[in-house]
């Protein structure tokens, strides 16, 4: 491990009882920073409204830490909308942000699109699939961004547990995305969970950063934040245990080829064939191949938007 990731990690990952929350709240009410959640979810109704109830509960009304709950619904064709509305988040449908350009499948997308919806200075995802969801997942995250002017983005880390097995969750993320980093990006080997969905970030840096649309956009938002705003201005912080639906082999073969595909165009911008790649399932003939596209497809800096700019002008 390079010495300067070593040093990194004496000094930019934390606990969340590093911070107590009245110390947090105490920051942001000397700073006047406003925090927004956003949970971009598609068919989530199992879970979504206990995170949203939550943070409501706990960061909303007991302590005035969070500005604004939304929920950004990518299509869901379950009861996801009316479940998050009823935990007292605000819901907005994916199409229905910035309609000329016409939305792509994938979390990126949604995440990309929140910062139309949302008016926080600091913007918190949370992913709408976790169970047993704690608010020190935000308070966690969020915390360094209001005590500290030197920090843009922090992730959470965390046990993840898979069948009961402590720490054997994260398949994609130590079979694809930390050889990746080790061997490219070595400054960010000191990340445990690179690829985990609960982060925070200043707007001012998720407004200078292109979104893949897809499964690559932790790895890419990482990667991209280093090069804009160096390794110092990056932290962690260990939330404890993250329980969520696990995906099939299968759906975690294609996150893969996502995150590989984010991790080349970075490594060499170029003219580069669109891939695919080729599964099997077994039929009643034998195993069939099903060959699905990688996304590729990434959005530009939001500060690029002429409507975003015009938000912000008005």
């Amino acid at each position: 491990m390079l010495e300067e990731v070593e040093r990194w990690l004496a000094t930019r990952s934390w606990s969340v009882a590093d911070r107590p929350l009245h110390r947090i709240l105490a920051a942001k009410q000397r700073t006047g920073q406003s925090v927004s959640v956003v949970l971009p979810a598609l068919n989530e109704e199992e879970t979504v409204g206990d995170i949203v109830a939550a943070v409501r509960h706990d960061l909303v009304r007991q302590v005035p830490l969070v500005d604004e709950i939304v929920v950004v619904d990518s299509g869901s064709t379950d009861r996801t909308s009316q479940v998050a509305a009823a935990a007292g988040a605000r819901v907005v449908h994916r199409d229905d942000i910035l309609p000329r350009i016409p939305a792509l499948p994938g979390k990126g997308e949604v995440l990309w699109r929140s910062l139309l919806v949302t008016g926080g200075d600091i913007v918190c995802f949370i992913d709408a699939d976790l169970r047993e969801f704690s608010s020190d997942f935000v308070s966690g995250i969020v915390g360094p961004l209001l005590t500290d002017p030197d920090v843009d983005l922090v992730k959470a880390m965390y046990d993840r547990p898979l069948a009961g097995a402590s720490g054997q969750g994260g398949r994609v993320t130590e079979l694809m995305a930390r050889p990746l980093l080790n061997m490219h990006w070595p400054q960010l080997a000191g990340f445990v969970q690179p690829l985990g969905g609960e982060y925070a970030a200043r707007r001012s840096l998720l407004e200078q950063l292109p979104f893949p649309v897809g499964y690559g956009v932790e790895l890419g938002m990482l990667v991209d934040a280093l090069h804009l705003v160096g390794l110092d201005a990056l932290a962690q912080v260990d939330v404890g245990v993250r329980k969520h639906r696990h995906q099939d082999g299968q759906a975690l073969g294609r996150m893969a080829a996502a995150i590989y595909r984010t991790a080349q165009l970075r490594l060499a911008r170029g003219h580069l064939v669109r891939p695919s790649l080729t599964q099997f399932e077994r039929g009643a003939d034998g195993f069939e191949p099903r060959t699905y596209s990688v996304d590729t497809e990434e959005r530009p800096p939001m500060a690029e938007i002429a409507e975003y700019a015009h938000r912000r002008v008005a």
